[in-house]
């Protein structure tokens, strides 16, 4: 029973964060080798496949976000390789969910921790003076978001790489 959750999640998972929200539920299932009936008898509906997916991928990025910032580099390093992580993440997924309707309880706490490590980053980046200064922590998360919480996002692409030359100092 968990193994096939699991086989419905990672394969949703990859789906997502190739080719974006638009994956129905068939996709899923076809590309997971099942049956649609079998993926709603593990999830009621597409919002809470879509909700567990969000807490699954925020755990993951929690964890690695936390054992690279403890390893010691530089913040400026650190907060690249956390980006580079991002990259295949189904981010975007995650940023079209609304506050509103979310009802995952570790939705919230989830992102509200990693912001808060990402402005700890970028502040630390900022005091050694690798991160230009003139950009508030809060917002330079803000355009980190533009570059990773998109469909395709990787860290090598145009768009993601414009964000950290321009903030590099």
């Amino acid at each position: 029973m968990r193994r096939l959750r699991e086989l419905i999640v990672t394969t949703a998972l990859d789906l997502f964060a190739e080719r974006g929200a638009a994956v129905s539920m068939e996709e899923i299932a076809r590309a997971a080798g099942l049956g649609v009936g079998t993926i709603y008898r593990h999830f009621p509906d597409r919002q809470s496949l879509i909700e567990d997916i969000a807490v699954d991928a925020l755990r993951r990025l929690m964890t690695f976000s936390e054992a690279v910032a403890a390893e010691g580099r530089p913040c400026w390093q650190t907060l690249r390789l956390v980006v580079e992580h991002c990259a295949g993440l189904p981010l975007a997924l995650i940023k079209s969910l609304s506050p509103a309707t979310t009802s995952h309880p570790e939705l919230p706490r989830l992102e509200g921790d990693l912001n808060a490590l990402f402005e700890r980053l970028a502040r630390g980046a900022q005091e050694e003076g690798a991160l230009r200064e003139d950009i508030p922590p809060g917002e330079v998360v803000g355009l980190l978001n533009v570059a990773v919480c998109r469909p395709g996002a990787r860290a090598d692409d145009y768009l993601t790489t414009v964000i950290l030359d321009g903030l590099r100092r």
